[in-house]
């Protein structure tokens, strides 16, 4: 780990400020960054502590939305009764993520930062090629032992799966980052790897997280989150679903359904095919049996990670009938 100034921010205006400087990464909850820089991957000449901000760590929900601060535990969200209540995927995928010890550290804020990483990125000592640390360089995962890895937005240069779990909830229903001034819809915030698979954000010099704010609606009421995994705890999605539905005063009519994928792609990814095909149909098992298997469209598998074509449209089928269970 080299060395490292740290100053420690007192107001917001003062963390925009340092988050302009080169070199710099903020420091909140610090499960990301400091795990990373044990790697020797963050290499950080300044770190500025945000984590003494104060007015970032409410959880605020009225009829219209629910905003919660960046710096927010995820613990605290997960376990929110009103969170739970109106946007039980949220509360779900915050729960099944990472360790108990992390969730009580790590903030909302920090968790949408986290880098989109495989092994490969994380040894630089022994796979110095590394297009997200050193763009150009080359993709070992490419040809390597890639059964996690992405089968959707992937590229020539990075197959990485984007890890987290929260993400994809906010994605399937239509979250906003706030960045200061502007706020981009979550789905705009994570970059495609493309070319440069190291800017993974939409963020620009001098920005900082300060909330992300959720539309209410009741198909974020009527929600779940699904979570596949080689193992029951501390591991990342095998394939993951958040689904939400809304149904008509028939109970059957689906008026609205919304999905977004985790574990299968380079970002969180929306499954709008899968939500179009249904939107106006009857709840019937055949129907969202077909209609899940659009979720995979476009896919390409690199050997090892071919099982996620099958399995992903599986993990979003359940999910639905989930919720048409519950209903």
């Amino acid at each position: 780990m080299r060395d490292f100034s740290y100053v420690r921010a007192a107001t917001i205006d003062e963390a925009l400020s340092a988050a302009a400087m080169p070199a710099t990464m903020l420091l909140a909850g610090g499960t990301t960054l400091i795990d990373l820089a044990k790697c020797g991957v963050a290499e950080p000449e300044r770190v500025v502590d945000i984590s003494h901000l104060k007015g970032l760590d409410g959880v605020r929900i009225d009829g219209k939305a629910a905003t919660i601060g960046a710096l927010a535990r995820m613990s605290r969200v997960a376990e929110d009764p009103a969170i739970k209540g109106e946007f039980p995927a949220i509360s779900e995928a915050l729960w099944q993520a990472a360790s108990a010890q992390i969730r009580n550290m790590a903030t909302i804020g920090g968790n949408l930062l986290q880098r989109t990483r495989c092994a490969y990125f994380r040894d630089p000592a022994t796979f110095p090629n590394c297009n997200k640390r050193n763009p150009g360089s080359g993709c070992a995962a490419l040809t390597g032992v890639n059964r996690s890895h992405a089968v959707l937005g992937g590229s020539s240069a990075c197959i990485a799966t984007y890890p987290g779990d929260l993400a994809v909830a906010l994605t399937a229903f239509d979250a906003l980052v706030h960045l200061g001034d502007r706020q981009v819809p979550v789905d705009d915030f994570f970059l495609l790897p493309g070319a440069r698979p190291d800017k993974e954000h939409a963020m620009r010099p001098g920005e900082i997280i300060t909330a992300i704010s959720v539309p209410a609606s009741p198909a974020a009421r009527r929600s779940t989150f699904l979570k596949v995994r080689d193992r029951q705890s501390y591991e990342f999605a095998a394939a993951s679903a958040a689904v939400g539905i809304e149904l008509g005063g028939d109970g059957r009519t689906i008026t609205d359904i919304r999905i977004a994928l985790g574990g299968i792609a380079t970002k969180p990814w929306r499954a709008r095919a899968v939500e179009d095909a249904l939107r106006g149909t009857a709840f019937e098992h055949d129907a969202i049996k077909e209609a899940s298997r659009l979720a995979v469209e476009g896919a390409i598998d690199h050997g090892a990670n071919h099982y996620k074509i099958e399995l992903a449209p599986r993990v979003v089928e359940r999910a639905i009938l989930k919720i048409g269970a519950a209903a």
